[in-house]
């Protein structure tokens, strides 16, 4: 498999920073080969290379303008573009598998009961579909440790809530539209939430500080109300 580099720009947002567009939508495929590509960029230790920052469908380059200017940069990746090894650019991707427990339960799910309804579905089928489901890492953002999952089934997709909430308790796991995603902390928000992970997601002492890159799988495991609870789990005490 050879990368079409038509289809990648790179432009420039600062002195000392650049973009890398991959694509102009997301997508499974988009996020493996940006994981990918930001593994591989960290691993051949430019010096110039300061940070990379990856998105949905991009690439945030911080560089040591120092060192070189944008133009030398940009020839630069270019050039490693042609040169990522075949496995990089393979559509089952690198990452990480994850397992993470959830417990599916209105205790500690504020709105699983009332999204089956609005589904039309019984809790079981929405706990059964959510949960069959292998998603990819796609974005990290937009709190430490939160990692946005795509793509749920159809059948489960849910709007935001039309008034989020004040707190969302840690390790809720939620729907937005296409995306399922695991609060790693308490926090406000407005998605739907289903169950909720005791498997801690962002700890800023540990290296690295999320379990989470951009092109990781993951994979929720139910676990009963008192699996949960036994864990570590607390009942919802949201807001």
């Amino acid at each position: 498999m050879s990368l079409d580099l038509s289809q990648i720009h790179i432009e420039p947002v600062s002195e000392t920073g650049l973009m890398i567009y991959f694509a102009d939508s997301i997508s499974e495929e988009t996020a493996i080969l940006i994981g990918n590509s930001c593994s591989y960029f960290q691993s051949l230790a430019f010096e110039w290379l300061i940070e990379i920052i990856p998105s949905y469908s991009s690439l945030y380059i911080q560089y040591d303008a120092l060192q070189l200017d944008y133009l030398t940069v940009k020839q630069n990746l270019l050039a490693s573009f042609k040169t990522m090894p075949e496995a990089s650019l393979a559509a089952t991707g690198q990452g990480k598998q994850i397992e993470l427990p959830a417990c599916y339960h209105p205790e500690v799910a504020p709105d699983l009961e009332s999204a089956a309804t609005a589904l039309k579905l019984g809790v079981d089928e929405l706990i059964e579909i959510h949960s069959s489901r292998v998603y990819r890492v796609c974005a990290i953002g937009f709190a430490p440790g939160f990692a946005f999952l795509a793509s749920v089934d159809s059948r489960i997709a849910l709007p935001r809530l039309s008034t989020p909430r004040k707190k969302v308790m840690k390790g809720s796991i939620g729907i937005a539209d296409q995306q399922t995603a695991v609060y790693p902390q308490d926090s406000p928000g407005g998605w739907q939430i289903i169950a909720n992970c005791t498997t801690a997601l962002f700890n800023p002492d540990s290296e690295p500080m999320t379990p989470f890159s951009v092109g990781d799988s993951v994979r929720f495991k139910p676990v009963s109300l008192e699996e949960y609870l036994k864990s570590g789990g607390q009942r919802w005490h949201g807001e």
